[in-house]
């Protein structure tokens, strides 16, 4: 009679228990993520994507009255397809739109230029230790706390022609006429006013930087030179870049400062957005909507190449480590 033994043998070996599938966790994880974000979304959606998408429809068309391919008088919306862009760089007003093209890129440039070295200088001073360094801190601030529009008012008195400018230079400099003397004016108001919110950014950066690196440095032999240059602009990188970016994309978007402390309609000192304002403000609409969308994808043209060319692509370094195998990622032993 054969007998079976079905008790497990306890020299067998136990079986291997199958790896964990963390698949389903990681879905799980990516639905609460979207659960969590869609509000955000919706309210981006409706803040941003609707006005966007009803600024390049209102460019396609024209309204008002027109003669028609017959000669017959029309009125009303009429749809224009690319003629209002076709307009904006070979029309009547291509003119108009160059001038204020090269306005904007050349206060985006030379007042982001400056507003970084005077910023990164201010930063570095508040930062210091010494006696009263709150109230240089809070006098700092205060150009930046003014509204735009009455800093305008004041600089216009400053620059007026028997200012404080006028007769500090001793010199009879007309600065509201127009000219290079205009974009001077308009260059330093914004400066005046916006350096300490790039000082301020860096100084949070700073403060996050260890003494004991700087220690180490100067133990070392490092002078002052070489500490900023090696250690403090390398770690204040991430809010330099975050503030530069901010104030470029202010700065293309001026309009009031130069319509206060200059005037509308000076060609000296017309932007972008002055053109878009003027056009709307003669019912010319669907104008003004094409110079918007124009002037909205070259602030997204600016905004991504100063991304990329900077090193400032955190999301994709993110993504790139998350890949790697565990014990190739950088800095980890195999």
């Amino acid at each position: 009679m054969t007998t079976y033994d079905d008790t497990p043998d306890a020299a067998a070996p136990a079986a291997a228990e199958a790896p964990p599938d963390n698949r389903g966790d990681a879905r799980s994880t990516r639905r609460l993520a979207a659960l969590l974000l869609s509000p955000t979304l919706l309210v981006l959606a409706l803040v941003i994507g609707y006005p966007v998408l009803a600024g390049f429809r209102e460019s396609l068309f024209t309204r008002g009255q027109g003669l028609d391919a017959d000669g017959f008088v029309v009125e009303g919306e009429r749809f224009a397809g690319l003629d209002n862009y076709t307009a904006i760089f070979t029309g009547d007003r291509s003119d108009a739109f160059w001038n204020a093209f090269a306005n904007t890129t050349f206060f985006t440039v030379t007042t982001v230029v400056l507003e970084t070295v005077i910023g990164v200088g201010m930063a570095l001073i508040m930062h210091q230790a010494f006696r009263g360094r709150a109230l240089v801190r809070a006098s700092i601030l205060v150009p930046w706390a003014i509204p735009t529009a009455v800093s305008g008012l004041l600089w216009r008195w400053v620059f007026q022609a028997d200012g404080a400018a006028n007769a500090l230079l001793r010199q009879e400099i007309l600065w509201t006429a127009g000219g290079f003397p205009a974009k001077a004016a308009v260059i330093i108001a914004e400066v005046w006013k916006t350096s300490p919110f790039i000082g301020l950014l860096v100084l949070a950066g700073l403060q996050m930087i260890p003494r004991d690196v700087h220690e180490a440095a100067r133990v070392d032999g490092a002078g002052a030179v070489q500490r900023f240059w090696w250690i403090t602009l390398p770690l204040v990188k991430p809010a330099l870049l975050v503030a530069v970016l901010f104030r470029m994309l202010d700065v293309l978007r001026m309009f009031d400062l130069p319509a206060v402390l200059i005037g509308v309609n000076q060609r000296s000192v017309e932007t972008l957005t002055m053109v878009a304002w003027f056009e709307a403000s003669n019912l010319r609409y669907g104008s003004a909507a094409a110079y918007a969308t124009v002037l909205f994808l070259y602030i997204a043209l600016i905004a991504y190449l100063f991304v990329k060319l900077l090193g400032a692509d955190i999301i994709g370094e993110a993504r790139r480590q998350a890949g790697r195998p565990r014990g190739k990622r950088k800095g980890v032993a195999a």
